[in-house]
């Protein structure tokens, strides 16, 4: 359970910050010094594979992220993330979020949020395995509301699908 001194503790090292349409969160090659709550925004994780930027997943608010491995080794990045629209963040520094791993309730949270990180990754998976680019395109509609959908790239789009842009148009054309 969450006493009010575990929650003033938090509530003191996690520092509000803004990012701006388009601005990166973490460059891939750089270490990831921050743990993140997203408030509001819409952010993508991607991969830049010999030059070709390939977008892993996006994430809506409210939702706690980070690049997992960077951060916890404090080495470099493998991935960027990116704010695809106007993002406010509530950011933790590494030092910080090891202050909070003495917090019982802290380190449950931790838990739980990983169990459903590794549920959703598992899930992506599968889906990248099973499903067509077609059906991954019309699960990704129902999941998330028009308005977020309207504000990601086709080009990101296309590369979380792993398609084309042609080949996602004419998806969108055909599911009209």
């Amino acid at each position: 359970m969450l006493t009010d001194t575990d929650w003033q503790l938090i509530e003191a090292l996690f520092q509000r910050k803004e990012f701006k349409k388009n601005e990166l969160i973490l460059e891939d090659g750089k270490v990831c010094k921050h743990f993140y709550y997203l408030e509001s925004g819409l952010i993508r994780f991607f991969y830049n594979v010999d030059g070709d930027d390939i977008t892993k997943t996006f994430t809506i608010a409210p939702y706690c992220f980070t690049s997992k491995t960077s951060f916890r080794k404090q080495s470099a990045s493998n991935e960027g993330i990116q704010a695809l629209v106007q993002t406010t963040v509530w950011q933790v520094s590494y030092a910080n979020f090891k202050k909070l791993e003495t917090l019982n309730a802290w380190n449950i949270f931790i838990r739980k949020l990983l169990n459903e990180v590794q549920e959703f990754s598992d899930s992506l998976h599968l889906e990248m395995k099973t499903m067509t680019a077609e059906d991954r395109y019309i699960k990704i509609t129902q999941t998330y509301p028009d308005e977020i959908i309207g504000k990601i790239p086709l080009k990101h789009l296309s590369t979380f699908l792993g398609v084309a842009p042609q080949s996602l148009s004419r998806i969108r054309k055909r599911l009209q």
